[in-house]
């Protein structure tokens, strides 16, 4: 470690004119002589929610075993190598997303765990990731960032409106957040320095790096980190170059207007939409890694998608799809999408476990929650749902087990526990009865 009687704030940003990054936690923050807890490394959890459509095939996403014992099913195999990481939840309901309009207020519910009003204004009080924002990114330049990897249009209601349906985030009860699907505006919006926006925009059109902007800082910085230091900044900033790169190929092979003859449709969307869902998981991993936030929710696909994936040869839309009728064809289908979206989040999962954070890594420290807020697609019911919760949390969550609870029970008491495995004392959210204790 590297010892000084100085020490970097937790809170240094590389400055340059016009633009500002956030850093990764370094050795150089800790002072010298000082107890881990009582320093920039004591261990703050993260949390994400991370949201697919449609539910799951149920005999193929929960493992027949219960307990530590259990045989990996076949949807979330890509997950396999972190299973010590890993709490399978079976068994919730969420009477708040119950509906004759399912598809409209099905994402929208599965946070907050509060069934909305008839009104074309959105009421459901805050979704648990807004309150677990409030307390865990404190002193962070965002409070949360939202994401998605498809664009708006999901299913309206006349009764609801489309508020619940395009996102699952809620600051608070009439205030929804939308999902961000451009991966520029993204970066521009973790990284860049400006009064707006545009402003942030217009600094990375000029120069096509951030990272440019503070080569000045950069230089000042490593010349007082010790060597452990230098290649812990030096591997963190690569990884913010790369993403640049990645984003920028994807703005020049699609963008309109900069000479690049465009194809009426381009080929290998599938793989493109893959792209699309790593830039997002990245980026959550970099936010995190540089303390711009603590909290991230990632809608991977919209509801009533009409997405298909020739890269599995299956050409039949996902949401057509979903109404299987029991089909062995179709369930194999939904199947294989079903695993390919894990094995996307999986690979978010392995950044995490490669990112020291402290005394630990970002996976030690992190509670994701990875599911759908719909059961059986075929019937739109919401009993049970397909859920596991990916990471330690500090120490908190015990991980490598499959829980079976009891039929009907309330969803709302997983997103409870999770606030109380995060620090957050609350008493209730939404309609929960109380902690799961078992996770």
């Amino acid at each position: 470690m590297f010892i000084t009687k100085k020490h970097l704030s937790r809170r240094t940003v590389l400055k340059g004119v016009g633009a500002s990054i956030g850093l990764p936690l370094l050795d150089a923050m800790i002072p010298a002589g000082t107890a881990l807890a009582k320093t920039a490394a004591k261990p703050v959890p993260y949390m994400a929610c991370i949201y697919i459509p449609h539910g799951a095939v149920a005999e193929n996403w929960s493992p027949k075993e219960s307990g530590a014992n259990y045989t990996m099913s076949p949807i979330l195999k890509p997950l396999e190598p972190y299973r010590q990481h890993i709490t399978i939840v079976s068994g919730l309901r969420n009477r708040a997303a119950e509906s004759p309009a399912p598809h409209a207020i099905t994402p929208g519910t599965w946070l907050t765990a509060v069934h909305p009003p008839h009104s074309q204004q959105p009421d459901v009080g805050p979704s648990v990731d807004q309150v677990a924002a409030k307390v865990l990114s404190k002193g962070c330049p965002l409070l949360s960032v939202e994401v998605a990897g498809e664009g708006g249009g999901g299913a309206s209601d006349p009764d609801f409106g489309a508020s619940y349906s395009d996102t699952i985030a809620f600051r608070t009860g009439t205030q929804p957040l939308p999902m961000i699907q451009d991966p520029r505006t993204v970066f521009t919006m973790l990284f860049g320095d400006g009064n707006t926006p545009q402003e942030r925009a217009q600094i990375l059109r000029e120069t096509g790096s951030i990272l440019d902007f503070v080569r000045e800082s950069t230089l000042e910085l490593r010349q007082g980190l010790g060597a452990a230091d230098q290649r812990r900044l030096g591997d963190y900033l690569e990884s913010v170059r790369e993403v640049e790169r990645r984003i920028q190929g994807m703005q020049a092979k699609f963008a309109s207007g900069n000479g690049v003859k465009l194809p009426n449709a381009p080929e290998g969307i599938p793989d493109d939409y893959g792209k699309m869902l790593e830039l997002m998981f990245d980026m959550m991993q970099l936010a995190w890694q540089a303390n711009m936030t603590r909290v991230a929710t990632f809608m991977m696909a919209r509801e009533v998608t009409m997405r298909t994936f020739p890269n599995l040869n299956i050409s039949d839309a996902w949401h057509p799809l979903s109404h299987h009728h029991n089909d062995p064809d179709n369930l194999a289908k939904l199947t294989r999408i079903q695993h390919w979206m894990t094995q996307s989040f999986a690979g978010f999962v392995k950044k995490l476990a490669e990112t020291p954070d402290g005394d630990g890594t970002l996976l030690d420290h992190a509670l994701v929650l990875y599911g759908s807020n719909m059961a059986n697609s075929d019937m739109h019911n919401h009993n049970p749902l397909p859920q596991v919760l990916v990471g330690h949390a500090c120490g908190t969550i015990k991980g490598g087990q499959h829980l079976v609870y009891p039929e009907d029970t309330v969803h709302a008491n997983l997103l409870l526990t999770m606030l109380h495995r995060v620090g957050i004392p609350a008493e209730k959210h939404g309609d929960s009865t109380g902690e799961l204790k078992e996770i």
